[in-house]
């Protein structure tokens, strides 16, 4: 595996245990085609990475894509067609796509490298295609054989499910972007050389999460459906008849309600939630989540205050070492409670707005 793939894994274990079955590839990794045992590592990476985008993207939402959500079964009440799963799906293919065409371009598989069909075509004005552009073609469709052969269904919920992988898919393609360099006498750039490479993951994350805030809601007639079902390729119900949708997100059911905690449908509503109220440097969700986590969701904003230690007043010693104190600090979170018994579970000091 690529020294660059290798440090996202580690950047990734860091924050949460690597796990293949939390987007239930298991199976498959056990059954599918032989020949394609090579790209399990970077699949399974690639959809590890989709996890930890989708947590970022909605960690101050009602909804903050909890891990079990990728565990996509009949047996998991929110793996319906909604809203969020429209995201987990496009998310967890774009990541398999984003890895997979990573290794590829860095020479990590023996049939796959750079994308050099275009090099010595002109581009535009004072530019040729030249270099080593990202292999995507070959990551949507290692991505497409994995992904979308978890999907077994025929019904109206796994045309939608199939729809949205391929928008993940799409929305790497998209985010491409050309980089160049340039020739000539003496630094003159009298003409450049480009090639396409893929964007920092994060782009891709919110360009996804943007798609999921105007997600399209869909209404399939039995007509519509058979005739879905009889496509070649089993086509998504937006690609077969909403043309202009292929690249949008679309679901077929309304959310449950986050606010509040439902067992049966593995909700842990927003109690006890930590919020930033007005937090300096904080994502505009960031500073409207005790809005959304606390008050909209009728449930008061509890202040806690609470001693931490920390390095300071550091210096640098010749020859080679950085000395610090340790300094007391009093810092203060912010959670959701209920209005009348507060929080159960103080730490130090507490106020309730």
């Amino acid at each position: 595996m690529g020294h660059l793939l290798m440090l996202w894994m580690a950047s990734v274990m860091c924050c949460s245990a690597f796990s293949t079955t939390a987007w239930s590839v298991n199976n498959f990794l056990i059954t599918g085609p032989k020949a394609y045992l090579t790209y399990t590592t970077s699949v399974a990476l690639g959809a590890q990475i989709g996890i930890e985008e989708c947590k970022f993207q909605f960690a101050w939402e009602r909804w903050n894509c909890p891990e079990h959500a990728f565990q996509f079964s009949t047996h998991n009440r929110l793996s319906g067609a909604t809203r969020e799963t429209s995201f987990l799906h496009a998310i967890r293919s774009a990541g398999v796509v984003y890895a997979i065409t990573k290794n590829c371009s860095m020479g990590d598989f023996e049939n796959c490298g750079c994308d050099e069909s275009k090099n010595g075509k002109t581009g535009g004005h004072g530019w040729i295609w030249g270099g080593c552009s990202d292999n995507v073609e070959f990551g949507e469709k290692i991505s497409k054989l994995f992904v979308d052969s978890l999907e077994k269904g025929k019904d109206a919920r796994a045309l939608v499910n199939l729809h949205n992988n391929r928008a993940g898919r799409l929305a790497v393609r998209a985010a491409l972007k050309r980089t160049c360099k340039c020739h000539g006498i003496s630094g003159s750039c009298s003409i450049q050389t480009c090639w396409l490479q893929l964007a920092d993951f994060r782009q891709l994350g919110d360009h996804l999460k943007a798609k999921y805030d105007r997600a399209l809601k869909i209404e399939l007639e039995k007509r519509q459906l058979r005739a879905a079902n009889r496509a070649e390729g089993r086509r998504a119900p937006a690609e077969a008849f909403l043309p202009s949708a292929e690249a949008e997100l679309i679901f077929l059911e309304g959310s449950p309600d986050y606010c509040a905690r439902n067992a049966s449908l593995g909700v842990p509503g927003t109690e006890g939630r930590e919020c930033l109220p007005q937090a300096r440097g904080a994502s505009r969700w960031g500073q409207r989540s005790c809005g959304r986590l606390c008050t909209e969701c009728g449930l008061q904003v509890q202040e806690e205050t609470a001693e931490a230690v920390g390095s300071c007043h550091c210096s640098f010693r010749w020859c080679c070492t950085v000395r610090c104190g340790q300094c007391r600090r009093v810092v203060s979170r912010f959670y959701c409670a209920r209005p009348a018994a507060g929080r159960a579970r103080p730490r130090g000091g507490d106020k309730a707005w």
